[in-house]
């Protein structure tokens, strides 16, 4: 199994990734880890990624896909790979692509969880965290008996700052600019899978299974 995710925020691609790992065993490929870990071990990259963060720039495409290619050539080829949250645009799908075939790693589906702009927005901004029990919950859809439940027992709902409307349509903006060529990239390609994102967790990923199965 080799699998790109994508998805807007919100859209549950977190947590599908999980369950896919789960079930399948695959390693999930997260730039944020690598870089942190090279950091961490002090590597040649690591030293540059160190400095590059001290200076408060972006780490180049250069240096992410040399530490993706790294990761995958220590896995073993009958264990798959998913990658979530890389690539990020046009660019960087390309580049990845060469990357992967260079190592003989093609990939065998990008998939795409689909959610309406207006649920994805309700998602995010109806997210809260009870004070009292850390639970999160959402005030458009957890169930009314678990919100009374944290009220019940002294706690409060939290909001996080960047979970107001106009962040979080920024946010939904910018995704679709930068995916929606990554999108048609790959479904020139042939391998894009787009699955429906709503309704329960447990019924996307049976929609999304029966598309990579």
């Amino acid at each position: 199994m080799k699998i790109i995710l994508l998805g807007a925020p919100g859209s549950g691609k977190g947590t599908q990734a999980e369950n896919l790992m789960r079930d399948y065993g695959c390693p999930q490929i997260s730039t944020g880890v690598l870089l942190r870990k090279a950091v961490a071990e002090k590597t040649e990259i690591g030293k540059k990624v160190e400095e590059i963060m001290a200076r408060g720039d972006l780490v180049s495409d250069e240096i992410v896909l040399d530490l993706i290619q790294k990761s995958l050539e220590q896995i073993d080829d009958q264990i798959g790979f998913l990658l979530d949250g890389y690539p990020r645009n046009i660019n960087q799908a390309k580049s990845l692509n060469l990357v992967l075939e260079s190592i003989d790693r093609p990939l065998e589906h990008t998939v795409l969880i689909d959610v309406d702009a207006e649920i994805l927005i309700k998602r995010l901004s109806g997210r809260r965290t009870c004070s009292s029990t850390g639970k999160t919950l959402n005030i458009y859809f957890s169930p009314k008996k678990e919100i009374d439940d944290c009220i019940a027992s002294g706690g409060k709902l939290i909001q996080r700052d960047d979970d107001n409307i106009e962040s979080i349509s920024k946010r939904i903006e910018v995704y679709g600019e930068q995916t929606e060529p990554m999108i048609e990239f790959y479904r020139e390609s042939g391998i894009l899978q787009v699955v429906n994102g709503e309704g329960s967790i447990e019924e996307v990923y049976k929609r999304l299974l029966s598309k990579i199965n």
